[in-house]
């Protein structure tokens, strides 16, 4: 089986001899694909409605593989033990669907387990829950599909320093570290924010002046970290 970029970017980062769960699996692509590699020799899967959980069946069938695969029609890791997962991914979910998640399995903090992260949306509302509960994000991992730019993640518990408004919204950055996209990241929260800025602007409520001060605090601080990113390119 081969994987897209977006779920071969979240594979790569499974560490070897692993305790797998993955959240909201749908087709089971990602596990099938760790097993055929040898990376782990079982996994759990969850999903929250049938017809998913019966196409990742489906996918294990095909591959031989049901035999090593536990299969949880749950939400999120309800119906999954803690003794039977250190590494968990959940991707392809709403950041504050994969934070209710968390909340709803306290065990995961409690047990330090690894968690790769992959939200579609609400990656600022996801950055601050996460320093907000004793998570810690020790690395973010950009990998493009098309025309879309997917993150990962990668969490454990910890402390976690108070991250600025603008890297609520594109994650820290450091000098020296392998990011080739990380530019077109920075340009594409740009255009996003000063889209909202705009609209912001022509709003006449009240309460939108201080959205819209909030949203320029982004702005300028995201171009701040492009320029500096960008000097550590040169």
């Amino acid at each position: 089986m081969e994987l897209s970029p977006r779920l071969r970017s979240v594979a790569e980062l499974v560490p070897r001899g692993a305790r797998f769960a993955d959240v909201g699996t749908d087709h089971a692509y990602l596990p099938v694909w760790l097993l055929q590699r040898g990376v782990i020799s079982r996994a759990v899967v969850s999903d929250l409605r049938q017809g998913p959980l019966d196409r990742a069946r489906s996918t294990a069938e095909k591959y031989g593989l049901t035999g090593r695969m536990d299969f949880r029609l749950c939400d999120g890791l309800s119906a999954i033990r803690p003794d039977e997962a250190d590494t968990i991914a959940i991707a392809g979910m709403g950041g504050e669907t994969v934070a209710a998640i968390l909340a709803a399995a306290p065990w995961v903090w409690e047990r330090d387990c690894l968690l790769l992260l992959q939200p579609m949306s609400a990656q600022p509302f996801l950055r601050q829950w996460l320093q907000a509960h004793g998570y810690a994000i020790r690395r973010e991992v950009l990998s493009r599909e098309g025309d879309t730019i997917y993150t990962i993640f990668v969490v454990r518990a910890g402390p976690m320093r108070e991250l600025t408004p603008a890297e609520l919204w594109a994650g820290c950055q450091q000098e020296g570290e392998q990011a080739p996209l990380r530019t077109d990241y920075l340009n594409r929260l740009l255009h996003q924010t000063e889209r909202a800025a705009a609209g912001l602007r022509r709003s006449t409520r009240a309460e939108d002046a201080q959205r819209l001060a909030e949203m320029e605090q982004v702005y300028q601080g995201l171009l701040d970290m492009k320029e500096e990113w960008l000097s550590w390119q040169r």
